[in-house]
């Protein structure tokens, strides 16, 4: 999986710098990951000191498409950091400890947030310069860039932009990719 992303990102980026498990940083641009994700982008960023505009993508998401990567890479110059994002289409719920709904979301101004994630590097490198505790519990980089008073605009993502978690959904990517073939 982690394959079919840097065929796309060699095409577009000037430079993939992949963070792997410990040990197996064996290749060039490859870095030790981290003990979370951020952790893991904070690794492979410090690798990179030349990069201007930074993109971080998930190998979990397979799919990435040439089109989507420009348009999150373009989304850069009109904010800090651009997003790739699906609209949320189910009615989402908020509940409290016992599983009482407290309230419907609004869902008309609600994303799906995925990767790439394209951003302008020295905002980046200011957002992952917190404490490990920090970066273990941000749910994405653009959430540590919003903290530091970035600005972060959504980038449509087509439905195809999967993330494969499950065995289901490897199937479903690999019908994507014989589709494409």
């Amino acid at each position: 999986m982690l394959d079919w992303s840097i065929e796309v990102l060699a095409g577009i980026c000037d430079r993939v710098v992949v963070a792997v498990p410990p040990g197996h940083a064996h290749e060039p641009d490859r870095v030790a990951g981290g003990a979370s994700r951020s952790a893991s982008v904070r690794n492979a960023l410090e690798a990179a000191p030349e990069a201007e505009v930074v993109v971080v993508h998930d190998a979990a998401r397979p799919l990435l498409s040439a089109d989507l990567l420009r348009r999150c890479i373009a989304g850069v110059g009109e904010a800090d950091g651009a997003i790739a994002a699906t609209p949320v289409t189910d009615t989402v719920k908020q509940a409290d400890p016992s599983g009482r709904v407290v309230r419907t979301l609004d869902r008309s101004s609600l994303w799906s947030i995925q990767t790439p994630q394209a951003f302008r590097a020295d905002i980046l490198r200011r957002a992952l310069s917190v404490d490990d505790a920090t970066l273990a519990a941000a749910s994405d980089d653009s959430s540590l860039v919003e903290a530091v008073g970035g600005a972060v605009v959504v980038i449509e993502a087509p439905q195809e932009n999967l993330k494969v978690t499950t065995a289901a959904d490897l199937r479903w990517a690999e019908g994507i990719l014989a589709d494409r073939c």
